[in-house]
């Protein structure tokens, strides 16, 4: 087992290292490039479009609205990786890591812009309102089914069942170490009860369909990202006179000769660029999967929207990490990054931080959860419209959030990063050719604009588009949902 699991990380290391971080780089800055820095020229307005009021779906229910499909993403994105995956890329790339993770977010913002875009472009319209992603744009505007169908398969196993497992580890052992600080020892038991209470309330969401996820969701990601970032600014505040410092170590650290000269910066790079990318996932097609949910006026908005959702995660979140461990004199050049955050809160705020951080990882991982099990969801959709398929998956999640609680699960967690990459390439692969629609929609958006209008889309104000389900002109909507697979 542990010759296979070695195996997995090296063939791991070799695919993110050599083609993914290069490809996304390349793409990125191209889609920079054509959209005119789209990511960074229209930022006021992401922050506008994320209040836009929804419509009224099929059932007579309000569909999902820009906000709650930013919330749906951002539960899937803001993770455990957050806390411990940011402090592991400054603990093997020093300060540097920091600064070229902010940099891999500035760039890919653009791909997420494209990505999301695309998705609700080519989405299809359900009774509870709409589906799409990857997978979508793949069939109908890439007229390749079969490469929908492939990405459908390994986003479904990659999220859904790979990482739900881990997320649900993580929440055991979380709870498990702050149950042993107040003297409690369990043993296995401790961790099958957790793993019981999970899967109990893991159910109850994700049984309600996508508007139950998206209400937990838009619940929760507040609560979490809004106590984590306190904590954080506490730090901060009771170390506000080493903060020039800190700042200055990230900036120097990314460039500095010293590093240059040992190799430091090439470390500092691909830590800070690998972590940017899983934590952010811009351009690796799982956060389309949640932006084509929403009910927009136009594909723009929420392609804006998801771009948000990148420096949600990386600039606010994971730099509120990178504060906590730089602040506290960390060693680098070990892999020791899960203990990094925990010690770094425990040496500031005392003991009870622990606790604290064990209640922000299981908001964390459980949001992780309903998200990552949403993308599946969509994408089995895609693959298979029978109840019954549904509901085997909902059971296999949770079978999987059983087994995560329970049994340690390395190579479960290295199988799932590999399955990302691959899946990642799919999506270069596909945005590539169809970014040139992105840009005219993005164009369209403009020009609207600066006409005063609040910008709408139908699919005749872009006739070269084949394969657009819906944006249909009024007159030609349709009375009743179809749901198209």
């Amino acid at each position: 087992m542990d010759a296979l699991n070695n195996g997995l990380i090296a063939v791991n290391d070799l695919l993110w290292a050599y083609l993914v971080i290069p490809l996304l780089v390349i793409i990125a800055v191209y889609f920079t490039i054509r959209s005119k820095a789209v990511q960074i020229r229209l930022f006021p307005e992401m922050l506008r479009v994320l209040k836009g009021e929804p419509e009224v779906a099929a059932d007579g229910k309000k569909a999902i609205s820009s906000l709650q499909a930013f919330a749906i993403s951002a539960a899937a994105r803001v993770g455990t990786g957050n806390i411990v995956g940011v402090a592991t890329a400054i603990a093997l790339g020093g300060p540097g890591a920091v600064f070229w993770m902010w940099a891999m977010a500035l760039v890919t913002g653009a791909a997420a812009f494209v990505e999301s875009t695309l998705a609700q472009l080519y989405k299809v319209r359900t009774s509870t309102g709409y589906r799409g992603g990857p997978a979508y744009y793949m069939r109908y505007g890439l007229r390749r089914p079969w490469m929908g169908v492939l990405f459908a398969v390994v986003i479904t196993m990659t999220f859904g069942l790979a990482f739900n497992s881990v997320q649900a580890n993580s929440i055991a052992d979380a709870f498990v170490g702050s149950a042993t600080a107040f003297g409690v020892d369990g043993g296995q038991g401790l961790y099958w009860g957790i793993g019981i209470g999970l899967v109990i309330v893991t159910a109850l969401v994700i049984f309600g369909g996508v508007r139950r996820i998206a209400h937990v969701s838009e619940a929760l990601v507040p609560i979490m990202a809004g106590l984590y970032i306190l904590i954080g600014l506490v730090v901060v505040v009771m170390n506000i006179e080493r903060l020039p410092g800190v700042i200055s170590d990230i900036f120097a650290s990314a460039f500095g000769l010293r590093e240059i000269v040992s190799g430091g910066v090439g470390t500092a790079i691909l830590q800070g660029m690998r972590r940017g990318m899983f934590s952010n996932e811009a351009g690796l097609g799982s956060a389309p999967n949640a932006g084509a949910t929403a009910a927009v006026s136009h594909p723009v908005k929420q392609g804006l929207v998801q771009t948000l959702g990148v420096y949600f995660d990386t600039l606010i979140v994971c730099s509120t990490t990178a504060f906590i461990v730089l602040l506290s004199d960390p060693t680098y050049g070990e892999n020791q990054g899960p203990s990094m955050t925990q010690n770094a809160l425990e040496a500031n705020l005392g003991g009870w931080a622990i606790h604290a951080l064990t209640v922000i990882l299981f908001l964390l991982a459980f949001t992780s959860v309903l998200g990552n099990y949403y993308y599946g969801e969509s994408n089995l959709a895609f693959l298979s419209a029978k109840p019954a398929m549904m509901t085997g998956y909902r059971v296999a999640v949770l079978a999987m959030v059983m087994l995560g609680a329970i049994a340690p699960l390395t190579l479960v967690w290295t199988l799932a990063d590999v399955l990302m990459g691959v899946m990642a390439l799919i999506n270069f692969a596909a945005i590539a050719p169809l970014g040139g629609i992105a840009f005219l929609l993005l164009k369209d958006y403009v020009e609207q604009k600066r006409q005063g209008a609040d910008p709408v889309f139908t699919r005749d104000r872009l006739p070269t588009a084949d394969g657009v389900e819906c944006w249909e002109p009024r007159a030609e909507a349709p009375t009743e949902a179809v749901d198209r697979v």
